[in-house]
């Protein structure tokens, strides 16, 4: 339920914002109508989503379609990964605590009826090595080793992917900047003659496409960031829960 309702308080906020961006365009629009002075005729009153808005279409569609695709593909990843990250971090300390407590009561069943209602890496771990402690500590050891390379694996789960969007959101600018100049030298070649009207939007193109492709790759580094630095943190939780688990395991053989 908690997944549920952070997805929606995240799908909310996101309405929200589109709403908020949508009725100040659209005001905008409406002022701009009823005073037409040549202020706004020139742009110089615009607010800041307005002017974002125009210089992205000035852009052109083919480049800044596929960066903003980037954008929203990266931003769909890197959402999904805080909110499982969210709800996978736990409080070793208190779970090793009761796991303790359980095996000293019940024995090895109490621990894994305990570890059965809770959620996250670290119970799935603990409940894997307790499965194999019929085998001895050896085995249990060896199980929560390997099933906390597979929890790995499920908290990098996508992650390669919000990589790959950092790097292409400036390559595909880049490639816009290219385009762009080859565009104003071609038409330098046809008319034969050096104008700065002339290339003017050929260079502008390609300045813009440049400027919105390194913006995406800030906004997803950023977010990488944090979610690598959240998966790390995680993972160190994760192995020093699991060495305590080992010990703890060790000491109720005996």
């Amino acid at each position: 339920m908690k997944k549920v309702f952070t997805i929606l308080a995240i799908v909310g906020m996101l309405f929200f914002v589109t709403s908020n961006v949508q009725a100040q365009t659209e005001k905008a629009k409406t002022e701009k109508k009823v005073e037409k002075t040549k202020k706004s005729d020139d742009g110089k009153d615009q607010t800041f989503h307005q002017e974002l808005k125009t210089r992205f279409v000035e852009g052109g569609p083919m480049f800044m379609g596929i960066v903003l695709l980037i954008l929203i593909l990266g931003l769909a990843i890197a959402i999904e990964r805080i909110v499982y990250l969210s709800f996978a971090d736990t409080n070793t300390n208190k779970l090793l605590d009761e796991v303790e407590v359980a095996l000293d009561e019940g024995g090895v069943e109490e621990a894994k009826e305990l570890l059965r209602n809770k959620k996250g890496p670290i119970a799935s771990i603990f409940y894997e090595g307790l499965e194999r402690m019929d085998e001895g500590v050896d085995a249990a050891e060896k199980a929560v080793v390997s099933y906390g390379n597979v929890q790995v694996g499920h908290l990098e789960k996508n992650v390669s992917w919000l990589g790959l969007f950092i790097a292409l959101a400036p390559m595909f600018g880049f490639m816009g900047t290219v385009l762009g100049m080859i565009d104003a030298f071609d038409k330098i070649e046809q008319a034969g003659d050096m104008q700065p009207a002339l290339v003017a939007r050929g260079i502008k193109i390609a300045l813009l496409t440049t400027v919105f492709g390194l913006i995406v790759a800030i906004i997803l580094q950023i977010f990488y960031n944090f979610i690598i630095a959240k998966i790390d943190s995680i993972v160190n939780k994760m192995e020093d829960a699991s060495i305590s688990l080992v010990d703890m395991l060790v000491k109720y053989a005996k």
